[in-house]
């Protein structure tokens, strides 16, 4: 894999909003009927803020997220719904899913990710050897070890990468 800049990014409470509960369900998929799942607004910012980091990161943009069959269907027609992709400049293409949170490692070095935004530390535990990058997002039970960066919302999220990505 090249040394090109890439960033993975989490979808539950990360793009679509979820429970403000960092310990919580990470969307209101669960038992949700469709027309509340497809009204489930985005995470504040990130139709502004991820399109500039997909020029930034010229289109070397994955989202990488753990989930079932079902709340993957889901987030499928949220994302058509939402015209995630044709809003941010994500590559339609560029998406994995898997079951458990620490296989996101494994798509993370598929991928060469070297940046990766998350709202759970476990899922930075698994990747800390994955890549320099760590980016702890929204709301969290208590502060973020310095291994990972705390990024509160998407302003802090770009802020933080245009400072590593100089």
């Amino acid at each position: 894999m090249d040394a090109q800049p890439r960033l993975g990014v989490d979808i539950g409470r990360v793009i679509i909003t979820g429970p403000d509960d960092p310990h919580g369900a990470d969307t209101a998929f669960f038992g949700a009927d469709e027309q509340a799942m497809l009204a489930t607004p985005a995470v504040d910012g990130v139709f502004d803020v991820l399109p500039r980091l997909v020029e930034r990161f010229d289109g070397r943009v994955w989202l990488v997220s753990k989930c079932g069959e079902r709340i993957q269907r889901h987030t499928e027609q949220w994302l058509a719904h939402h015209r995630f992709f044709e809003r941010t400049g994500v590559p339609a293409g560029n998406r994995r899913f898997c079951l458990r949170r620490v296989d996101k490692a494994v798509h993370a070095r598929e991928l060469g990710i070297t940046h990766f935004v998350d709202d759970r530390l476990d899922v930075f535990e698994a990747l800390r050897d994955v890549m320099a990058h760590r980016y702890l997002f929204g709301p969290q039970p208590r502060p973020a070890p310095d291994w990972v960066q705390h990024t509160p919302d998407w302003p802090a999220v770009e802020a933080a990468i245009l400072a590593s990505h100089r």
